[in-house]
């Protein structure tokens, strides 16, 4: 069913390594071997083409296994983690899931049927299709978590073109959309998708080493913590050629270094949305934040400084919320952005902005500059209400070595005097233990 030539062609790879989980390779052979026994199972427990089955795992045997059985079955599927655990009976729910598969770290498997039909007029459309499905729930870092409903048969549609074969870390995870989009990109070309248990730099880089991973596709935050952890010298990384960032806004003083550190590994921004999946782009350089979009799926347009999308593998829409589309189909990115010709640069969300007595702050410019202040570790800028200003600029720093709170704001403002115009200055400052990004790695700014 509207897969059936991604088997094929997953088929065609035969005894070549598909995936390294919990340090343990599986062929292509021995992946397809558990899809089949997938597909059994979800015969056994009444699954049929056109209901929504829920997988909650990591990138392991059996959760690969199932996702492609599911898939191929024609059913849509909702990939969950433990780490939102908290919401998952809500997840659930909003999605109208009629049977659960629970997989441990242990790749030991539960199936739970729930007494669930589908309702939803979004995904009745979906099921007139016949296309099997995916829904993707947005982090919520913005409001109330999403359910973002995919025909995966469209997001499928990116990867009939073979593309190299390499060995890629799955960073992101099993439930964000650029998880599911390295997964299928790299099985669509006969690569292997290698996981690890923590997202810790040691735990990256010891992999890195042992699989010889040609792809990191990580965020900006992770890539900080990873050159400050000095983890990279004391590992053979030889074998990887490209860092893909994205998720976030990267600082320029982070790619910098990055590049520094890494002089002949490509550093690649992507750009993707859990709305749109992940687009195809193209750095101008590796030491440039500005890109421009080089897929024939999709168009692009800036609208008063916001990105807008159209798109083949967009959303179909929310299952719990109205959708972001105009009558034409663009979608609205609410990411501003800056041209210069064919190439355009990522400023943040406009939710992110601080109105400053009018001046327009973007927080990643200000983090930019104060990341390069020394002893900061990590810092997120945000805006604070004002009676005044409307908004003055806030700032939660993580600094490498103790320092008195006093002190560091006068070494602060003598910094940002040489670097800053007065009102992008933090003008409200806290120094924290606690890290600043949640469990997709991605700067949390409140």
């Amino acid at each position: 069913m509207n897969a059936d030539w991604f088997f094929d062609r997953l088929l065609e790879w035969g005894d070549r390594q598909a995936l390294v989980a919990s340090g343990k390779p599986t062929t292509y052979a021995a992946l397809l071997a558990a899809s089949r026994e997938w597909r059994g199972r979800f015969a056994d427990s009444g699954l049929a083409a056109g209901d929504v089955v829920a997988i909650e795992g990591s990138f392991s045997l059996q959760t690969c296994g199932a996702f492609l059985a599911a898939m191929g079955l024609g059913a849509i599927v909702v990939p969950l983690t433990p780490l939102m655990r908290a919401h998952r009976d809500n997840f659930l729910s909003i999605a109208e899931v009629s049977l659960l598969v629970e997989v441990d770290e242990s790749d030991a498997f539960a199936l739970t049927p729930r007494d669930a039909r589908v309702t939803n007029p979004l995904t009745q459309k979906l099921r007139q299709r016949q296309h099997p499905g995916l829904v993707i729930f947005s982090s919520g870092s913005t409001g109330a978590p999403k359910a973002i409903l995919h025909d995966l048969s469209a997001i499928l549609g990116k990867f009939r073109t073979v593309r190299q074969q390499k060995t890629t870390l799955t960073f992101l995870l099993f439930d964000h959309i650029g998880g599911i989009d390295t997964m299928l990109n790299t099985f669509g070309s006969g690569g292997c998708v290698v996981t690890v248990a923590e997202r810790t730099p040691e735990l990256v880089a010891r992999a890195i080493e042992e699989h010889r991973v040609h792809t990191l596709p990580t965020s900006p935050t992770f890539l900080n913590l990873f050159l400050i952890s000095g983890v990279w010298q004391e590992r053979d990384l030889s074998s990887l050629k490209v860092i893909a960032y994205g998720t976030e806004p990267m600082p320029q003083s982070t790619l910098d270094r990055l590049h520094e550190a890494f002089p002949d590994v490509a550093l690649v921004q992507t750009y993707g949305m859990s709305e749109l999946g992940v687009l195809r782009s193209r750095s101008r350089d590796s030491t440039s934040l500005w890109i421009k979009f080089t897929g024939e799926e999709f168009n692009v347009k800036i609208v008063d400084g916001i990105l807008w999308v159209k798109a083949d593998s967009a959303m179909l829409g929310y299952l719990n919320a109205p959708d972001l589309f105009d009558a034409e189909g663009w979608l609205n990115t609410q990411d501003a952005v800056e041209t210069d010709g064919e190439y355009l640069r990522i400023l943040g969300r406009k939710s992110d902005l601080i109105n400053v007595g009018g001046q327009k702050v973007y927080p990643a410019e200000v983090e930019n500059a104060l990341l390069q202040l020394d002893n900061v570790a990590d810092v997120a800028v945000f805006g604070k209400a004002h009676p005044m200003m409307g908004q003055i600029v806030a700032a939660r720093f993580n600094l490498k070595e103790p320092e008195p709170l006093d002190l560091f704001k006068r070494r602060m403002n003598a910094f940002c005097r040489e670097r800053l115009a007065k009102f992008q200055t933090p003008l409200w400052v806290e120094l924290v233990e606690a890290s600043q990004f949640g469990a997709r790695f991605k700067k949390l700014r409140q």
